[in-house]
């Protein structure tokens, strides 16, 4: 059985976590929801969600750091810091009988590390959109892909030679969450070059995985190869929905998975 890497030191001077409950006082319910949204965005991406289910559990909306109202993290971190930093601030809720991680794209990465290093703490996965596996792209969109990752490292390269502004070729070539990353650029190709395969592997409670059919930023291949590297998985892909329609005009179906899911686990 593969054995996960060493816990990260999360020291002190990890930064706070921006938070806000909803629904249910914690000291009522037998269900707390722990929402980790998608790079870029904030708690408020899954307010609706939360205020929706608010008599049926607790809830924990929070903004991960470098995001919202967190500081940005004092380092590099890698996903395994961030799931350290949200494992500690959730411990003391442990007294809830099931907590379950909900998560969007990036916030999918951050529950997989979450569930396969602290499995006492995560009772069952609704993750949507969930990122963690690198792409398998079709072959035209490859060569696409990487004819533009070799302009721009070529073009690096050359840049003193021929007097290029080397952050106006990053602006270029980049993505659009790498052009807005800003300071956390760094943080953001960190989390790009992770493979989170053999921490799926770890995650042994029930995951409901949903894609969107028309997904081009983390289409449903990657939702199809989480499954079967989590033992407890199970696959929707909604038709028509893309990555962020499923938190817009497609919640109303994601939010009825959720609600099933909810109460089979």
């Amino acid at each position: 059985m593969p054995t996960p890497p060493m816990t990260p030191d999360i020291s002190m001077t990890a930064p706070a976590i921006a938070h806000e409950f909803a629904g249910l006082p914690l000291s009522d319910a037998e269900c707390l929801v722990v929402w980790g949204h998608g790079w870029g965005q904030n708690r408020q991406a899954f307010a609706p969600f939360a205020e929706t289910l608010g008599t049926q559990a607790a809830h924990i909306l929070i903004d991960f750091p470098g995001f919202g109202a967190s500081p940005p993290p004092p380092e590099t971190w890698g996903t395994a810091d961030y799931a350290e930093a949200v494992a500690e601030m959730i411990k003391p809720f442990r007294a809830v009988r099931k907590i379950i991680w909900a998560g969007h794209s990036f916030g999918g990465r951050v529950g997989i590390q979450l569930a396969s290093r602290h499995p006492e703490l995560v009772d069952a996965m609704f993750l949507v959109a969930a990122a963690g596996l690198p792409r398998k792209r079709p072959m035209p969109e490859k060569i696409k892909y990487y004819s533009k990752v070799y302009t721009f490292k070529t073009l690096k390269k050359l840049a003193p030679l021929l007097g290029l502004d080397v952050d106006k070729l990053r602006a270029k070539f980049g993505s659009a969450d790498y052009k807005s990353a800003g300071a956390m650029r760094h943080v953001f190709l960190n989390t790009i070059r992770e493979d989170l395969s053999e921490q799926a592997k770890l995650v042994k409670c029930p995951v409901q995985l949903v894609y969107g059919e028309k997904d081009t930023e983390t289409p449903p291949e990657i939702g199809r190869r989480l499954a079967k590297l989590m033992p407890k998985a199970e696959l929707s892909v909604l038709p028509s929905q893309d990555h962020y329609t499923v938190l817009g005009t497609g919640r109303h179906v994601v939010l009825k998975r959720l609600m099933d899911f909810m109460r089979q686990s």
